[in-house]
């Protein structure tokens, strides 16, 4: 099994080109979405973040208040750290035991997306790194669409490598300036006979 893994900078395109890979056949595991399961009420990793960081962060449902965690960590390196150690360990046990899964069921090629791919020295797990990438300009004007603020905007940019960087370590770049269909296209460069046909 050909396995991907599938970078990039916050706002440009990964989880696009998730859903059009998801679309076309291809298992997508992303884990931004393993990072909210694992700090559902009763999971290990919510109750240690309280701990950590406070019980208010908890609200009356026992669900965490993730706009309050997000002006804690990312005004915060030391403490942004702090939460990443919690999280990463148990996210990455997650999306490397959904790889087992997939290739015990004979699956051709996976695709796990990981924002921070590199800065969690992810890389070695796999075949090949994607990256998406898009201008500056397109970057913060989709965050700001996103409702962000600048200062928001600035501190996630922040606490990622440069995009230049990101580039220069991935295999092929998915560059995600213009229309949906050349975003698709690129995929399919990259992709080959792994998609389905399109529908």
């Amino acid at each position: 099994m050909k396995l991907f893994g599938l970078t990039g900078g916050i706002g440009m395109g990964k989880s696009t080109s998730a859903s059009i890979l998801a679309r076309r056949g291809v298992p997508v595991i992303d884990t931004d979405m393993v990072a909210r399961e694992v700090v559902e009420p009763g999971q290990p990793a919510l109750g240690e973040i309280a701990a950590t960081f406070g019980g208010e962060l908890i609200d009356a449902e026992g669900k965490l208040r993730r706009a309050l965690l997000g002006e804690i960590i990312f005004g915060d390196s030391t403490k942004r750290q702090i939460l990443e150690a919690i999280l990463h360990p148990r996210i990455r046990t997650r999306w490397l035991q959904q790889v087992e899964t997939w290739r015990r069921a004979g699956e051709r090629a996976a695709v796990v997306v990981i924002p921070l791919l590199f800065e969690t020295s992810a890389q070695a797990a796999f075949d090949f790194v994607v990256c998406t990438a898009c201008s500056a300009a397109s970057q913060r004007e989709r965050l700001l669409a996103r409702g962000m603020s600048a200062e928001q905007i600035e501190q996630r940019i922040d606490a990622q490598w440069p995009i230049e960087r990101k580039i220069a370590a991935s295999t092929p770049v998915v560059w995600t300036e213009g229309v949906l269909e050349m975003h698709e296209r690129q995929l399919e460069r990259v992709f080959g006979d792994i998609l389905s046909p399109r529908r």
